[in-house]
């Protein structure tokens, strides 16, 4: 049995048989000095590269052509890029803005002042209180004594039964029953 050689390897910059050191990247094989980034055309010769337009592109040129500037930390981004309240962002950089600081990416969250905000932090920070138990209202409100109120909490302030009739008595600005004001 005769063994019969490998067919040749083509580079696919200049199309020329390759009979040395190879190059195989983006599914191409290249001679060293034909692969190059498409912007500035100096060959590549670091082990990592940027790929824009299924093209190779070297770190310099992708940082000063393709990159976003994260709007969190100034710098370009080199890797994913998160797109979120008409930013560009790292996804480590997209995070909450308050106290929690969880990161965002992949999630809902809520917007105050051009900051993200999930939803507990969102809540605790600006969520109207309830003048019962002084926690966030985040569904529906009682407005009543110039406040706003759970409805759980708009209980009589003597027995602490609901108060669901329109009509209440008052003592020092808290919710009475019809019963204990009698």
């Amino acid at each position: 049995m005769s063994h019969s050689p490998d067919p040749p390897v083509y580079c696919y910059k200049c199309k020329e048989i390759i009979e040395q050191r190879i190059i195989t990247a983006l599914g191409q094989t290249w001679h060293p000095g034909h692969f190059a980034c498409k912007d500035c055309e100096q060959p590549i010769t670091d082990a990592t590269f940027n790929i824009q337009d299924n093209e190779p592109v070297c770190t310099d040129c992708f940082v000063k052509n393709y990159s976003g500037t994260c709007f969190g930390c100034k710098q370009p981004i080199m890797e994913r890029t998160i797109k979120a309240m008409e930013q560009s962002w790292h996804e480590e950089c997209f995070q909450c803005s308050g106290p929690c600081k969880k990161p965002l990416a992949g999630t809902s969250f809520y917007e105050r002042d051009g900051q993200p905000y999930c939803r507990v932090d969102y809540e605790q920070l600006f969520a109207i209180r309830c003048a019962g138990c002084d926690q966030p209202i985040t569904d529906n409100a009682i407005v009543a004594l110039k406040a706003k109120w759970h409805r759980s909490c708009f209980k009589c302030k003597k027995c602490g039964a609901p108060i669901t009739a329109s009509t209440f008595a008052v003592e020092e600005n808290q919710p009475m029953c019809k019963d204990c004001s009698g």
